[in-house]
């Protein structure tokens, strides 16, 4: 047994390198919360999670307060009476985002620790089930974008053995997004596959009504449709139409996951590690939904969710979408549209730590040694 010994803090804010836009928002910027920890033996693990732009102030005091200080004497490899013991002690706020993302960078910080330990890569450790997983890119789908440099990107991407793309729909009429999306149909063929996202801008009628009119397009899925707590809406748009129903990247429980596959709110589970509280319940849910037949496409988060979904047999995809490249040096492998699981220990992700030190918010830097329960 290594008791944690260290908890280091720090949040780095980056600007995403192109404009990004959806039905309900723009994300203007990624904070993201650091959490490093080191035990007993002197093994470091590195763990982080992110926000889209606000709250990254909220996680940090939340970690600097309440969590961070609970860490130090557990015994790191305990992964999951750890998770458990920092979520009964936010019991009065979860199940939430912040709490959420909070867990998440100290989670994976301990995987990551684990995984080093046992000098094994995160994918194998947790499951090893491929070395490697297919691409689609939402980079270039953004709702600002006009058609015709829609078109480009997806033939761009489809050039470089990409699965599919995915294209943000919501435009005030829906002819509007049928449009932009039989265009890009039309130049890649039917064998390419277009996701399309909604960002929960829809009610239930319109989006059952833009669902049938976008179902000659073939679409891989309709990501999104409706805010994430209205489950029985979900359940009536599944029952109403062929397109699978993509849903995950908001919830923030592995309850509420399985209450979607339950009542067949969805057909594809996109579990965000960053938003599940961590890599200790994204298996779970990756596995609840291997149960119920459904594939795993998670959200965001490429860097760390390519070894995740190779680690369980029903990784479907990784989304493409860089954002870590200002903090690291060597990038996610990528070869014929395939991304490549890490093979170094633990995360796989190469940090550059002068990088992260001259990035980082001065006022939520912090160091933690003592116990406060």
């Amino acid at each position: 047994m290594a008791k944690i010994e260290k908890v280091e803090l720090a949040m780095v804010d980056l600007v995403p390198k192109v404009k990004r836009t959806d039905a309900i928002q723009s994300f203007v910027s990624q904070e993201t919360p650091i959490v490093t920890i080191t035990d007993a033996d002197g093994a470091v693990g590195m763990g982080y999670s992110y926000t889209i732009g606000t709250g990254g102030s909220s996680v940090m005091r939340l970690l600097a307060d309440h969590l961070a200080p609970r860490l130090i004497g557990q015994d790191a490899d305990q992964i999951e009476a750890v998770w458990h013991d920092l979520e009964f002690a936010t019991h009065a706020t979860t199940i939430g985002a912040i709490t959420a993302i909070a867990l998440a960078a100290i989670d994976t910080a301990l995987w990551d620790l684990r995984a080093k330990k046992q000098k094994l890569p995160l994918w194998k450790l947790a499951g090893g089930a491929k070395d490697r997983c297919p691409l689609y890119t939402t980079e270039g789908g953004w709702l600002h974008i006009e058609t015709a440099a829609l078109v480009e990107d997806a033939l761009a991407a489809k050039a470089k053995g990409f699965t599919g793309s995915k294209v943000k729909i919501g435009k005030p009429h829906g002819s509007e997004d049928f449009a932009r999306l039989s265009a890009v149909r039309k130049a890649v063929g039917d064998g390419y596959e277009i996701m399309t996202d909604c960002n929960q801008g829809f009610s239930v009628d319109e989006a059952i009504r833009r669902a049938e009119r976008l179902r000659e397009l073939d679409l891989a899925w309709i990501e999104e449709p409706l805010p994430a707590d209205d489950i029985d809406g979900h359940v009536r748009l599944s029952n109403s139409t062929a397109t699978p129903v993509a849903v995950g990247e908001s919830l923030y429980s592995i309850r509420h996951f399985r209450e979607y596959m339950q009542k067949g709110g969805c057909n594809i589970v996109q579990v965000d590690v960053g938003r599940i509280g961590g890599i200790t319940p994204w298996l779970k849910v990756a596995h609840m939904a291997e149960a119920f037949d459904m594939p795993v496409c998670p959200h965001f988060l490429m860097e760390l969710h390519v070894s995740l979904a190779c680690a369980v047999p029903n990784g479907k995809y990784v989304e493409y979408i860089p954002q870590l490249d200002e903090l690291t040096g060597k990038k996610m492998v990528i070869e014929k549209g395939y991304a490549l699981a890490p093979s170094e220990p633990g995360l796989g992700i190469d940090w550059d730590f002068e990088a992260l030190k001259a990035r980082s918010i001065a006022e939520f830097s912090s160091t933690v040694t003592k116990r406060r329960n």
